[in-house]
């Protein structure tokens, strides 16, 4: 069975294939797939069975990361919380795995990692956990008042109506203001987890190539941003990425605000499930936060071949961020993630 490889952001039939395949995400469209290459110049490329010209019947979609630093590898994909393989047929999945295999065999990368939401592929191909997470997400076929019975009382069901009571200012779009509102919030609270933030290039990126896909929601009280989340969506589904908060307001609730707000979106709009992303195991906190949302909790596993050829995600936390972090002034901390970021992947 021959291989053959495509690149996504210029084969048209990459986009009918993603529009229309059930487990394809907002991750595998070619407006993240443009995000990334602007922002960090990551090259997509898209391994399939499908001979050239003929209708796709599978892919699985790579980025090349390339850097001096940490070397050249093949992720699907960067930055994506997940990322399935779009293969029904084991048969087809294990020839396109071999294929990447041999391409390792002859160096041209160390490693190539899969982010799937299930390891359905990847019995008897040789590859091992490189990292886990825990995934959360929300089922929305129920009706909103029903969804909202679900909440936990305190700390969710209470907290949205003080929002309401504190007289909160709900915005949301895709402005450059409200980028900018967005950015301030998220740096904020990346520097309360000792880690750098993305440069807001990535963000105004993704504004571009994604477009009504993407939604900033900002919450403020009396003109002042206090909270706001990035929401994408693909399908029946809606993903929270990112968001960032003003920790010394978090007893008004903004934050289940805005997940409330979203929430209600996607129900308007005939989305079926809310996806909460990934959480680091040692997370308690958000772990539990998305937990009082009545959703669903899985682990969700990073595969890798070889296994032990680069540090893990949490291995790099431990090395890099640190209090450093915590005191850098604003703009040398989102400086701090321009560099950084081009090399993680």
């Amino acid at each position: 069975m021959a291989v053959y490889t495509l690149n996504p952001l210029r084969d048209s039939r990459w986009v009918d294939f993603t529009g229309s395949h059930p487990r394809a995400s907002i991750f595998h469209t070619p407006g993240w797939l443009e995000a990334l290459y602007r922002t960090y110049e990551y090259e997509p490329i898209v391994y399939t069975t499908s001979a050239p010209g003929a209708p796709l019947a599978n892919g699985i979609v790579f980025c090349r990361v390339s850097s001096w630093l940490t070397g050249a590898r093949m992720v699907s994909l960067p930055f994506a919380d997940h990322c399935e393989p779009l293969v029904e047929n084991p048969a087809e999945g294990k020839e396109i795995l071999g294929s990447l295999q041999c391409a390792l065999d002859r160096k041209e990368f160390k490693y190539f990692e899969l982010r799937p939401l299930s390891a359905n592929l990847l019995t008897e191909t040789g590859m091992q956990k490189s990292d886990s997470f825990c995934f959360h997400a929300l089922d929305l076929h129920p009706t909103l008042g029903e969804l909202f019975q679900r909440l936990q009382k305190d700390s969710i069901q209470r907290k949205i109506r003080r929002a309401e009571r504190e007289d909160l200012c709900y915005e949301e779009g895709t402005s450059e203001i409200l980028l900018k509102k967005f950015y301030h919030q998220f740096v904020l609270t990346r520097r309360r987890h000792r880690v750098p933030p993305q440069p807001i290039d990535w963000f105004r990126n993704l504004v571009t190539c994604l477009g009504d896909r993407l939604k900033i929601r900002v919450a403020s009280k009396d003109g002042r941003p206090v909270a706001s989340i990035l929401t994408l969506r693909h399908g029946d589904a809606m993903v929270y990425k990112y968001g960032g908060s003003d920790a010394r307001v978090h007893n008004w609730g903004a934050m289940p605000f805005l997940f409330w707000k979203a929430i209600q979106d996607a129900k308007g709009t005939g989305v079926r499930q809310f996806d909460f992303g990934r959480s680091d195991f040692d997370n308690t906190g958000l772990i539990t936060f998305k937990d009082h949302w009545g959703s669903q909790r899985m682990e969700l596993a990073y595969w890798r071949l070889p296994s032990q050829s680069a540090p893990s995600r949490g291995q790099w936390k431990r090395k890099i961020a640190g209090p450093i972090f915590a005191r850098m002034p604003h703009r040398l901390l989102a400086a701090s993630g321009r560099i950084l970021y081009r090399h993680i992947g």
